[in-house]
């Protein structure tokens, strides 16, 4: 026998396997409550202690997140703080002690404060500044202090402070009178890079030195600039930047010489690079078709290390403790939730310490996603991430949904959902779509959707419909369209201009109304604002007139589907009025109109209470209005209407 014939049936044995192996599980396919989906556990973070024992995490095992640490080897975590109102995130270990930083804000407002959780468990609030946020920016290589961003002296501009560790004192190092961002500090504590916006994809970077109070600018032209490391030396700046390229790439700026030099150029986004504490290592993250690729090189001999292979997981995220010996990393995909592990550099050993999914479900009747792409109205290509469920066939056609990203400029990523994964679990199609103005597909096809938007982005939404009515597995007369801020206004701007083209609509937290939306932009985005302007429109100048135009609130009169909105009630972005006011406007229209209210939420849902809450009703309106049988289509619309709260 030939190598060609084997090769074939090679072939064909695997793909006869495969597709055995979907029909026993469409067969003995198991639906499960959203109770079970969100009992799934989220962790995140992990920063070692001095002697690297244990990892501080946040976990929202308890409901709503809170601080644990767990032995690095694997065991039960401990519970350091029990909030059950704010949403607690761990930030750190301190570097020589166990002391332990951590940051919250008033349910959802984005008014983060950082606080200091004694060795005895004394708790300070380190940032009391009432009305002002803070940021932790990171710790001095000497670990004797940290770096972070607060707006207690101008509310529209992030100040850069110096901590002492010692005695907590605080230190004014840059005072922001010009809307810059910082980036990073350097191990002498003496230069800051510096970041100024220009539009939404370009920013220059700037070096301050503290010593001469110069401000040097790196980049020659405009492009989209990040400041990422110094060199241990001080005497090196590594940046990326897409200057007369497509995507990122890595360069070092001599800050001396002003020579520059390529590093680090992939065929994707290099979306950011750093060292490890005594610069060991180089950790870079490339953003590859909307999955997280990471690389880790050994300075010493310019090879990427070898990582251990997960098979249907991948690595997400990756810290390394400050000796450089142990790592800690993230591992999933789009049908698991991503797992924490340590391993050691050296002896390569691996521990599990989390298994997060919900030992009532079957992994295998969880979906796992592929990037397609399909050409628009005018022939660009559109990517999208596909998720069928198993239970679809041509005989079985299942509902569709068209999902879009936050943002603008946000991308759906290849990354575990639950609300994804609880719908299509439950017999709905779902097309995660990266219309045009979406990142990690280069500059061009980024700025595509600028000063257009509910435009060429919104016919880039309808054709990934069309896309979904061409797959043999779908029903074409039961395709909605969903999303959540950004994608709250594409699927508002579907139902309002497009309106027979989408059979229903779940708007979360989507804007409605762009001229009061960017009148109305957080103060401390002021550095980011004239961007966005650029980028939407200035709502103070004839702009106002496409804003308006633009605006579903406006044209309510047109939309002829049935609607879910969902609305966080301390949501700085998209504020709640923009929710109210269009269900009022589409409930004139005799529309069915479901509005899902919290009062301790903000942009994002965070608390699994809520969370239960938003996603039921998301289904139980999908249920009623698009898959069912006697779902109600051209004016058949039931005068039921359905309003829940869920107050504190």
């Amino acid at each position: 026998m030939n190598k060609l014939v084997t090769l074939v049936l090679l072939v064909l044995f695997i793909s006869c396997k495969k597709e055995k192996q979907t029909k026993e599980v469409a067969l003995n396919l198991k639906e499960y409550t959203i109770e079970q989906f969100m009992d799934n556990e989220a962790v995140s973070g992990g920063s070692f202690s001095p002697d690297k024992s244990k990892l501080l995490v946040s976990s929202n095992r308890s409901g709503i997140y809170n601080m644990y640490t767990v032995p690095s080897s694997g065991g039960d975590f401990t519970p350091i703080t029990a909030s059950d109102s704010s949403s607690v995130f761990g930030i750190s270990y301190f570097p020589n002690d166990e002391r332990m930083l951590y940051r919250a804000d008033g349910n959802g407002d984005e008014i983060y404060h950082i606080y200091l959780r004694d060795i005895d468990g004394t708790i300070t609030e380190l940032t009391p500044d009432e009305g002002a946020r803070a940021s932790f920016y990171g710790w001095s290589h000497d670990g004797k202090s940290f770096t972070y961003g607060s707006n207690k002296r101008d509310k529209r501009y992030m100040d850069v402070y110096e901590m002492n560790v010692e005695n907590m004192s605080s230190e004014l190092i840059y005072q922001n009178d010009e809307g810059y961002s910082f980036n990073v500090i350097s191990s002498d504590k003496n230069l800051l890079a510096l970041s100024k916006t220009i539009n939404t994809n370009d920013s220059d970077i700037f070096i301050y030195n503290r010593t001469d109070k110069s401000l040097t600018k790196v980049n020659e032209n405009q492009s989209s600039n990040s400041a990422e490391d110094f060199s241990l030396d001080s005497k090196t700046l590594y940046y990326t930047t897409d200057d007369g390229a497509e995507f990122s790439y890595v360069m070092k700026y001599n800050i001396a010489t002003g020579e520059r030099e390529k590093v680090l150029e992939k065929s994707w986004d290099v979306s950011g690079i750093y060292f490890t504490h005594n610069e060991k290592y180089m950790v870079s993250f490339i953003n590859e078709d909307a999955k997280n690729v990471i690389e880790i090189m050994d300075m010493a001999s310019g090879k990427n290390l070898e990582l251990p292979d997960f098979q249907n997981g991948s690595i997400t995220s990756v810290g390394i403790s400050r000796d450089e010996t142990m790592m800690r990393m993230y591992v999933g995909g789009s049908n698991s939730p991503s797992n924490l592990f340590t391993y050691n550099l050296a002896s390569k050993e691996l521990h599990q310490l989390t298994d997060v999914l919900n030992k009532d479900i079957d992994a295998n009747h969880l979906v796992t996603a592929k990037v397609i792409r399909y050409k628009s109205f005018d022939g660009v290509e559109i990517p999208a991430i596909y998720y069928l469920p198993h239970q679809a066939s041509a005989e079985e056609k299942v509902p569709a949904l068209v999902l879009v990203h936050g943002g603008p400029g946000g991308q759906s990523r290849q990354n575990f959902n639950s609300l994804t994964q609880y719908l299509v679990n439950h017999g709905y199609a779902v097309l995660a779509v990266n219309n045009r103005g979406s990142s990690g597909y280069g500059k061009t096809f980024f700025q595509m959707d600028d000063l257009n938007h509910g435009e060429k982005d919104l016919q880039d939404c309808v054709e990934g419909k069309n896309w979904l009515a061409s797959q043999p597995q779908i029903d074409t007369s039961k395709i909605g369209i969903m999303g959540g801020s950004y994608g709250g206004y594409m699927t508002m701007a579907a139902l309002t201009y497009t309106p027979e083209e989408f059979a229903v609509g779940v708007n979360i937290f989507g804007v409605t109304n762009w001229l009061r939306t960017l009148k109305s932009i957080p103060p401390w985005w002021e550095s980011f604002k004239e961007a966005l302007y650029k980028e939407l429109g200035n709502p103070h100048t004839a702009d106002s007139v496409r804003l308006r135009k633009i605006s579903p609130l406006f044209h309510t009169d047109k939309v002829t589907k049935p609607l879910i909105v969902l609305q966080g009630a301390k949501d700085p972005r998209v504020l709640q009025v923009e929710s109210d006011e269009i269900v009022a406007g589409v409930r004139k229209n005799g529309i069915p109109v479901e509005y899902v209210l919290f009062e301790d939420e903000g942009h994002g849902f965070v608390k699994k209470e809520n969370q239960i809450e938003a996603y039921s009703s998301i289904l139980k309106f999908l249920d009623t209005y698009l898959k069912k049988e006697n779902a109600p289509i051209d004016g058949e619309i039931p005068a039921k209407e359905i309003e829940v709260e869920n107050a504190s």
